[in-house]
This record gives structure tokens, sequence and C-alpha cells, in this order.
């Protein structure tokens, strides 16, 4: 039956039906209304159908935040095809291994990547069409369709049926190698994100995945003006924005606004929260929410504010939030600040503050279904000290696209349930909540022990001069590894080094304790806020050979 189609494109079509004067998209001054989003995407779908694309054929998504890159996304879900977020820092190598690895049939890019195009096209044998976005950098590619042009020339396409067993994929970072590509089917994605947007209050808890009542309770929240206005700040290509920022809302019938501009300006952030009344903000933790914090006391102390009453929640994940930060900006707002933990392999746990209830950093609430195991293989218990991997029950990939050896190491078995397990570790508290602890794959070695940069990095960032670090060990003939912390200050400030790791001694065990620190203008991170360890594990073999 039709409302059985749990996929996302039969939600969305649905949503249009019942609130089409709605707004579902806003970029800049473009403003796109629920029967606009679905119309243009239509087109765009008859326009990918027309060069042989269809059920499961993969579409790169080589685009900036805009209005451009969810309806292209849309098209794709409409004619069961599945997106792939290209990451637009990528080189031409790494681009053909995406596109390649991916079995891309079409890309939509923004027109400032034109050359990159036009560099890469003959190695893309599987591409069968190039959609550019005009962004008055580049002339249209002789090879290339016009994006509006595509809208303009084609009628929309018919409604189809839909699987909930279609594939949606997202391409992880590629922290540990090269990106792979995590397969879910709609259905258990879509419910997985309607439960979500249920403990976030953005829709009633849904017991099973109803599209006609789903689509019901929408229509009744848009008379009372209850639907969310959602600001993803970090990029659509990466999960946390795609996921918090623009799934879940678009499927409780909201708006996502998007900025379209690369960087990152605090200012101009609050500002269109202001002028878009935004109820939701995502951002990946201190390297997002610093900045804001920044401005808000700037402005606070020249006398000038920004309109904040619109906003009551803010959204993070990826990596951790300071529990400093969240206190500053809990005293310019009341709102409740959600600290998710997980991954594109699953989510873990969550950590919600306020002003009621503030959270320590880096210590999560366990989502139901979730373990902690130990390298033995043993189900850590709570209080027991042991460190062990997270793992997580309930929305778990299918697997990883073409890597059948990765998918068996990362999605197990354990007592007849199926876990993923992303290399997270963790200790589990006598409450039984975990303190994160961080990737495997970054920890350090030093004299037989463990140490996970994450937790260096928040005991060092607590020091008030202190306003970014990332650690990595780096060979040491009598450790094996030493930690070394790189560190910023905040802007005026300065602090000795000896004092930094003396204040961070309060915080951790001596063996954790950073040997040395070295100050760098600026912590590099990735678009996302995501730590660059690559170039951090760079930059301190480079100064510490001098």
């Amino acid at each position: 039956m039709y409302k059985r189609q749990t996929h996302y494109a039969t939600l969305w079509e649905k949503i249009s039906d019942t609130i089409p004067n709605r707004t579902a998209l806003i970029s800049g001054e473009v403003k796109r209304s629920w029967e606009d989003y679905d119309q243009r995407a239509a087109k765009l779908a008859t326009e990918l159908t027309k060069a042989g694309l269809g059920d499961d054929s993969k579409v790169g998504l080589y685009l900036h935040n805009s209005n451009e890159y969810l309806e292209a996304q849309y098209a794709t879900f409409k004619i069961k095809g599945v997106p792939i977020n290209v990451n637009y820092r990528y080189k031409e190598e790494e681009l053909v291994y995406l596109l390649d690895n991916s079995d891309a049939e079409a890309i939509f890019f923004q027109g400032c990547y034109a050359d990159q195009i036009t560099s890469i096209k003959d190695k893309l044998t599987k591409v069968k069409l190039f959609v550019q976005v005009e962004d008055s950098s580049k002339d249209l590619l002789e090879f290339a369709v016009d994006y509006e042009t595509a809208i303009k020339n084609n009628e929309p396409m018919e409604r189809i049926k839909r699987s909930g067993e279609n594939i949606y994929m997202l391409y992880t970072g590629g922290t540990t190698g090269m990106p792979k590509g995590v397969m879910y089917q709609h259905e258990g994605f879509l419910k997985a994100m309607l439960g979500t947007g249920g403990a976030w209050g953005f829709l009633p808890i849904q017991e099973k995945v109803d599209l006609d009542e789903i689509t019901n309770v929408i229509g009744e929240l848009s008379e009372e003006d209850k639907l969310p206005i959602s600001l993803p700040a970090c990029p659509l290509m990466h999960g946390t924005g795609m996921w918090l920022g623009a799934l879940i809302p678009l499927i409780s019938g909201g708006t996502v606004v998007t900025i379209p501009e690369l960087g990152f300006d605090p200012d101009s952030l609050l500002g269109v929260v202001e002028k878009n009344k935004v109820n939701n903000l995502i951002f990946v933790g201190d390297a997002f929410a610093k900045p804001i914090l920044d401005t808000l006391d700037n402005a606070e102390s020249e006398g000038r504010s920004f309109n904040l009453d619109s906003l009551n929640m803010i959204a993070s994940s990826g990596v951790m939030w300071s529990s400093e930060v969240k206190e500053g900006l809990l005293k310019h707002k009341d709102m409740l600040l959600v600290d998710a933990m997980g991954s594109t392999e699953g989510g873990m746990g969550s950590s919600i503050a306020s002003r009621e209830a503030p959270a320590p950093t880096a210590k999560f609430v366990l989502n139901p279904g979730t373990i902690v195991i130990s390298d033995e293989g043993q189900i850590v218990e709570p209080g027991s000290g042991v460190m062990g991997k997270i793992g997580t029950s309930g929305l778990v990939p299918l697997g990883y696209f073409k890597d059948p050896q990765k998918s068996a190491e990362t999605f197990k078995e354990v007592n007849g349930v199926r876990y993923s397990f992303p290399g997270d570790y963790a200790l589990v508290e006598e409450d039984g909540s975990i303190t994160l602890l961080g990737r495997g794959s970054n920890c350090i070695n030093t004299a037989g022990e463990k140490v996970y940069p994450e937790e260096d990095e928040e005991a060092v960032k607590r020091h008030p001069d202190v306003y970014d670090c990332l650690v990595v060990g780096v060979s040491d003939d009598r450790f094996g590894q030493r930690v070394v912390a790189l560190a910023s200050y905040q802007e005026g400030k300065e602090v000795n080094e000896q004092d930094l790791i003396a204040f961070t001694r309060d915080h951790l065990a001596g063996y954790k304790l950073p040997k040395q620190v070295l100050f760098v203008d600026e912590v590099m991170r990735a678009p996302n806020g995501k730590a660059n360890y690559k170039w951090a594990k760079q930059r301190a073999a480079e100064e510490l050979d001098h």
C-alpha cells in the first residue's frame, strides 16, 4: 500500500501535498515553498531519467550548502537513486576515487568547481550527466547542463512507488583511510530519524512509521505554526549537517535555512538566526561554539545584542563539546543544548544540558541497545574502570559499499544481536553513563599506556587562555610515543607551556599529561569542525625536527 512506502521521497511528496504553501527551504534571499521544493525536484528527476538513471543509480552532489543541494538530493530520491555526498575540499585524486568507487552516473556540481570537473571528466567513465549550478564564477561547461535550465525545460516526473528497502548511503570522512560508503535502507533510516525528531519535540514519537499519520500531524502543527526552522551551520556533505540539520526537520514538515557562503562567520550566522527566526541550530563542537560564544560576549560588551528569542535548541555531533562553552552559551539564552554522540555508522548516546541541568564534558547517557565491549570481548561492567569499544544496535547499517571485509570487522553480532562498532572507546561509569575517550585509530601508546587524544584535548581547553587544541603521539625512543599538544591562544591571551601542562594535572592521570605543548596561530580542522589529526601529526613532526 502507498502508506507503507517508508521512503524519504514518498514522505516529502505527501508533506508537499499537505502544506504546499509552507516554506521548505531558505538560502540567502531565496525561499522555496514545499510545493516549489517538490516540483523543482520532480523536474530535475526527469532530467536524471532522460539520462538513463533510475533505481539504485548513484548521483554525486558536489555542492555547497544551498537550496540546490537539497533539491538535487530530493530529485535523486524521487528516481529511487542514491545521492553521494562529495567533499568539496577534495583534490583531483580523491574526487576520482569517490565518484568511481560510488559508481556515480550523474554529478551536480557548483559552478566554481568547473575546472576540477573538466580535469577529471575523462576519468569518470560511468558518468552520463553533468549538471552545473550557476554561481557567477565560471561559464557553463560545454558538456554540462545548466541546473535552472533543466528545471525550466522539463516537466515534473510522475510520482512512482518506492520501497523502504531502497538504499540510502553516506560516505564517511575518510579519517582512517579512504572514504567508505555506509549503506542503510530507507525504512530503518527514516524510522531512526523520526525517532530523533520525536525526542527533540518536532513530532509526537511514532510507535510505527505511518506516512499518512505523520502528514496528518504535520498538517495540524502547521495550523498551529509549530513546524521547526533549522539551520545547519556545518556542511550538508557531512552526516551532522545533513541528518540533524536537514533530514530531521524536513521529515517533520519544517524549514531548512542554509548559508551558501564558505567559511564560518559567527556574526553573520547569528544574523541569519535572528532574521529567519531559527529554532534549531546545528553545528560541530567547540570549533563552532567558541566563536559563537565570543561573538555573543563581544556584542554584549559593546552594548548590542542578537535577538535569539526563537532559538530553543542547539545540537552538536561528531566531536566533544566542552561544558565551559555550553555554560557560556546558556548565560545568553535559556535553551536545550544537545550533544549527540555518534558517527556515520550509528548513534551511541547523548548529553543534554540546560540552565537547570548543566552537563559535564564528554559524559553521555547511552542510547537503548548500546553496549561497551572490552578488547577481550566481554561486556564492560559499570564502574569497573575497564575501557571498551562502543557498540550500537537498532539502526545498524547494511554494511560498507564494496567492502565486505571492513563490513565484517565493524558490524558484528553479540549474543544474537547485530551491532555497529565504529571504533570509539569509552569508560562506563557507576551510574551507567559513559565517558567518551575517542577513536582507537588515534589512540596514543605511551610506555604501554593508552591515551585517547580527545580526553587530553578537553583538559587543555579547560584553561581560560586556550582557544583550541589537538593532541597527537610522536615517536619517542624512551616511551614509544610521547603525548604532544598543539594549542592556540584566546585572542590577546598567552600561557606558559609548563604552566599549561601543570594545569592539566588537575584533570588527567600523570601518564596522560602532554609532554610538550606546541603553540600555533590556528588549530586546523575540517570544514565540519572535526579534528585534522593528519595536519597535527605533520606539524608536530616539523616543529620537533627543528
